[in-house]
């Protein structure tokens, strides 16, 4: 799409902020990440000790459910709907990860594999078809979609690995499959037709982090120059996002019904956070908005975290207005440190797809 057709409102936050911590219960020390928050204000979020022990936790006013099978001592979570189902990813008793389905009435459930030893669960829909990627006899790990009794393998691009990150109520999946030695493209899976290459912005790969109902798609992109650009894509084509912030790198990690991305951006040593809506570009600066983003629900919040001396798990209200520092100018500058955004999406997958990797992030601190 050419630039000329968009509506660009660019405005950056500078003294308010913007995000609100969830006011986690934990002790001192303890990082959270929060995952998805659901209509009835259930979250998920991830905890993790100062000694770097991970465990995924189902919070509900101030009663706090840790998601751990029986025998690990770790886990991860990543999606919860309006049922209350929650998916994600935890540490058996053999020390192998392994995708789980959990629900108030049930409990922990195993979702298996597809022939090796581990499985990660990603996204799950309001029917509580879940998906995710799972080891293979071979050696590789593919994409799967579970229908309540099986994992069915969604197979690939032509690569040996493919991995799912959402689903919307049609059946519909979004993910990452390899392409070859050394690329990666962005797919969008129909139970009718398969799986379709979404293609790149002009360079060698392509991410994908979400969709919505309307089978809209979101992630980041190569672009002929090298650097990644967030994307959204419409159906037709790949509309790209990183454009209208300039130079440098960015990633669009989750998108509403109402068609409202949010994702981040890396500028020079600031980390931004941006929401986009019909070619209407709103941008927080760094310390007022989300350091990392995970979701944006149809609530109209964005999930993830803030960071201090550690990240705090917390929300920012999709609409939320900006103050302009006084005498500020925006400055589209080259990012010199973007590469780190889709080493979350592409590297991280392998035995941990977090989107954005925040323990990652923090080693680089």
């Amino acid at each position: 799409m050419k630039r000329s057709a968009l509506i660009l409102t660019l405005v950056l936050a500078g003294l308010a902020q913007a995000a609100t911590t969830l006011g986690i219960r934990a002790p001192v020390g303890t990082a959270s990440v929060a995952y998805d928050i659901n209509a009835r204000g259930q979250a998920v979020a991830v905890l993790e000790t100062p000694k770097g022990r991970q465990r995924g936790v189902l919070i509900e006013g101030a009663r706090i459910t840790e998601l751990l099978l029986p025998g690990g001592n770790e886990s991860e979570v990543h999606a919860i709907n309006d049922a209350g189902q929650v998916v994600g990813s935890a540490k058996d008793a053999n020390g192998h990860w392994r995708a789980y389905l959990y629900t108030r009435a049930d409990g922990m459930r195993e979702l298996g594999t597809l022939g090796g030893k581990s499985s990660y669960g990603t996204a799950i829909n309001a029917a509580g078809q879940v998906v995710g990627f799972a080891d293979t006899p071979g050696g590789g790990y593919h994409a799967f979609l579970y229908d309540g009794r099986n994992l069915m393998d969604l197979g690939t691009l032509g690569g040996s690995l493919s991995q799912a990150s959402g689903i919307n109520r049609h059946g519909q999946v979004t993910g990452t499959s390899a392409v070859g030695r050394d690329q990666r493209h962005a797919f969008l899976y129909d139970p009718r037709s398969g799986m379709r290459d979404l293609g790149t912005l002009g360079g060698g790969s392509s991410a994908a982090a979400a969709i919505n109902d309307a089978g809209m798609v979101v992630g980041a992109a190569e672009t002929a120059r090298g650097a990644w650009h967030a994307f959204v894509f419409d159906g037709q084509r790949m509309i790209d996002i990183g454009a209208l912030l300039g130079e440098g790198d960015s990633f669009a990690n989750g998108i509403n019904n109402a068609g409202q991305v949010a994702g981040s951006w890396q500028l020079k040593d600031e980390r931004r956070s941006f929401v986009w809506q019909a070619g209407k570009l709103t941008v927080y600066r760094g310390g007022q908005g989300l350091f990392l983003i995970n979701a944006v629900n149809d609530q109209g919040l964005v999930i993830g975290a803030i960071r201090g001396t550690h990240f705090e798990a917390a929300t920012m209200a999709v609409d939320a207005v900006p103050m302009e520092a006084a005498g500020l100018v925006p400055t589209l500058a080259p990012v010199l440190a973007g590469a780190m955004l889709l080493a979350g999406a592409i590297i991280v997958w392998r035995k941990r797809y977090r989107g954005l990797s925040w323990r990652s992030l923090r080693e680089r601190r």
